[in-house]
């Protein structure tokens, strides 16, 4: 989605006294009280601070945890508060539920945290009278959550009917990254694709051979290309059953002039434990008793050479089981190359997902990328070609 076809808080006047109905994510990883990860209270910092300095009374909408519509006390954002206060130094305030007249009475340039939306049932149903009711406190909505994009409940598209609606910072960076990786990319345009199962990115690999180039596939999903084509791969983790739609999908890229990559040596062992005993050898020399593990040295200095022909480049997934040593080599390596290629400007890399973002920090990269998504789902949903309802919602009439 080209990156003018929503509205901006550029697009924002006169909010002086208004209240703004943003929705972010407070979704954080919590022990003992304490915030562990607070990458996603950072990302929204830009666009909160920025409302609240041009005298907008800023109401913070979002989920945390799946309480499943009713009210759990070990839900209850109120435990959010303080760390988002330290992250945006500013005073932040709580609010159990929004009131017309609990709205007024704030200052201008307020920042209010408003309970878990997901204690009120109507919210993952996107119950068109509660979006009326929570529309009706506000005077603007923004959303800066695009990682509950692919939600259509009433926080993150049903209020969007009811008031003008913007995307915030955070939600705009995203939105044009994305479009320049696969949107409107620069050719050639690399993806690699990795994880464990190929069953979990069917649509993502059907939309990619479409799109790409150059299709990497890594991790235990390159396994059931490699036994599709006839490959035995001993006891890899393996979904046999799916050789037909791994032929389909291989087939569907020969037609679109996408190049599939799959690795020709790998790194195997007996046990999938850290550091065991380990070979590296030619696909077609994976004994019975041994598993693949990672992509082997050879294939990934020409996966490297394949890099440093694109200009664009997607990335979901690791190459190998990175958690476990010394099965990160591969996505190590094939990160760095990307990094380097960013860094000196030849190119544009956004890569998504959970473990994709683990195997970017664990590999030292993840800064040097053009764009990083902490978005799990609804990076996959894009990568899918879906149309992600939070996104719609912002969309230029």
């Amino acid at each position: 989605m080209a990156g003018n076809q929503f509205h901006t808080l550029d697009d924002i006047k006169d909010i002086e006294g208004k209240a703004g109905l943003v929705r972010v994510d407070l979704n954080v990883p919590m022990a003992d009280g304490q915030v562990t990860d607070d990458t996603r209270l950072q990302a929204i910092v830009p666009t909160v601070t920025e409302l609240a300095d041009k005298g907008a009374k800023v109401l913070l909408l979002a989920h945390f945890g799946r309480p499943k519509g009713e009210y759990k006390p070990e839900f209850s954002l109120e435990p959010v508060v303080a760390p988002l206060a330290k992250v945006l130094e500013r005073e932040v305030s709580f609010m159990q539920r929004p009131g017309a007249d609990a709205i007024a009475e704030l200052a201008n340039g307020s920042i209010v945290v408003v309970e878990n939306s997901r204690f009120a049932a109507g919210e993952e149903k996107n119950d068109p009278g509660m979006a009326k009711m929570i529309a009706s406190f506000g005077d603007f909505y923004v959303n800066d959550a695009f990682s509950a994009a692919h939600r259509a409940h009433v926080t993150t598209a049903g209020i969007a009917e009811h008031l003008p609606s913007y995307a915030g910072r955070s939600m705009e960076r995203e939105l044009n990254a994305l479009d320049k990786a696969l949107g409107d990319p620069e050719h050639p345009v690399a993806a690699v694709v990795g994880g464990a199962k190929v069953s979990s990115k069917l649509d993502v690999l059907r939309q990619m051979v479409e799109k790409v180039d150059h299709l990497i596939i890594g991790g235990g999903m390159a396994n059931t290309f490699l036994a599709a084509r006839g490959v035995d791969v001993g006891k890899s983790l393996c979904e046999h059953d799916l050789a037909d739609t791994a032929n389909e999908i291989l087939e569907a890229a020969d037609r679109a002039d996408c190049t599939v990559h799959l690795p020709y040596d790998v790194v195997v062992a007996k046990e999938f434990a850290p550091n065991p005993p380990t070979r590296t050898v030619n696909v077609h020399e994976v004994a019975n008793d041994e598993m693949i593990l990672d992509v082997g040295p050879a294939a990934v200095e020409a996966l490297s050479d394949v890099l440093k022909t694109c200009r664009t480049l997607v990335w979901n997934g690791p190459m190998g089981a990175f958690e476990t040593p010394p099965f990160d080599a591969a996505t190590v390596a094939l990160a760095q190359t990307a990094a380097a290629l960013t860094k000196e400007g030849s190119l544009l890399s956004v890569a998504g997902g959970g473990d994709t973002v683990a195997a970017l920090n664990h590999a030292g990269v993840a800064d040097n990328f053009s764009f990083v998504s902490t978005a799990g789902g609804a990076f996959l949903e894009w990568m899918e070609g879906k149309t992600l309802p939070g996104v719609a919602a912002l969309q230029k009439p």
